[in-house]
C-alpha cells in the first residue's frame, strides 16, 4: 500500500525544496492535481499547515478538492503532507531530499493508511491506482527536474 520514486536533479537541496515545498506550484508539475492553495491563514510550508488540492483522478475525472494536513517539515531535508478529513488521514505523501555529488537525489513516496477498508482496497483495486501512483510520481519530479536544470 506505498510505493516511491527517485530522481537525481542537478540541483542543490535548496532550489528542490523550494518546488517541493510549494504546494501553490504543484499544478506546474502533477498530472493529477492541478492546483493547491493554503488554508487558515498558512503562507508556507510547517508541520501543521493546512491546505488544499484540487485533484482530477487519473488526469479525467472525478474532479475535487482534498484536505491536506503538513506532518514533517525539514528544510532541504524532508516534505510530508497527509490527505484526509477530521484527521483521519488516507495518504501520505512525502519528498525526501539527499545531497548526491553537485545535485540532489529525490524521492517522492505514498503510503495508504492501513485500515481494513483500505487493505481490500488495495487488494482489488490499488495494484492499479498504485501503478497510476508511480506514473504520476515519476511525471512530477522529471518535470522539476527539467525545470530546475535549465535554469
Amino acid at each position: 500500500m506505498h510505493g516511491s520514486v527517485t530522481v537525481h536533479i542537478d540541483a542543490p537541496p535548496a532550489a528542490v525544496w523550494a518546488l517541493v515545498s510549494d504546494v501553490t506550484r504543484i499544478g506546474e508539475y502533477s498530472p493529477e492535481t492541478f492546483e493547491a492553495e493554503w488554508l487558515g491563514g498558512a503562507t508556507g510550508p510547517a508541520v501543521g499547515a493546512r491546505f488544499r488540492g484540487h485533484v482530477k483522478r487519473n488526469g479525467r475525472g472525478p474532479t475535487y478538492w482534498a484536505p491536506c494536513v503538513v506532518t514533517a517539515c525539514e528544510p532541504e531535508r524532508v516534505f510530508e503532507f497527509a490527505v484526509g478529513v477530521r484527521g483521519k488521514a488516507v495518504n501520505t505523501w512525502r519528498y525526501e531530499l539527499e545531497p548526491s555529488g553537485t545535485g540532489t537525489d529525490v524521492t517522492e513516496s505514498f503510503r495508504l493508511t492501513d485500515t481494513f477498508v483500505l487493505r481490500v482496497y488495495w487488494r482489488l483495486l490499488g495494484w492499479a491506482r498504485g501503478k497510476t501512483n508511480q506514473r504520476g510520481m515519476q511525471a512530477t519530479l522529471e518535470r522539476m527536474k527539467a525545470e530546475l536544470e535549465a535554469a
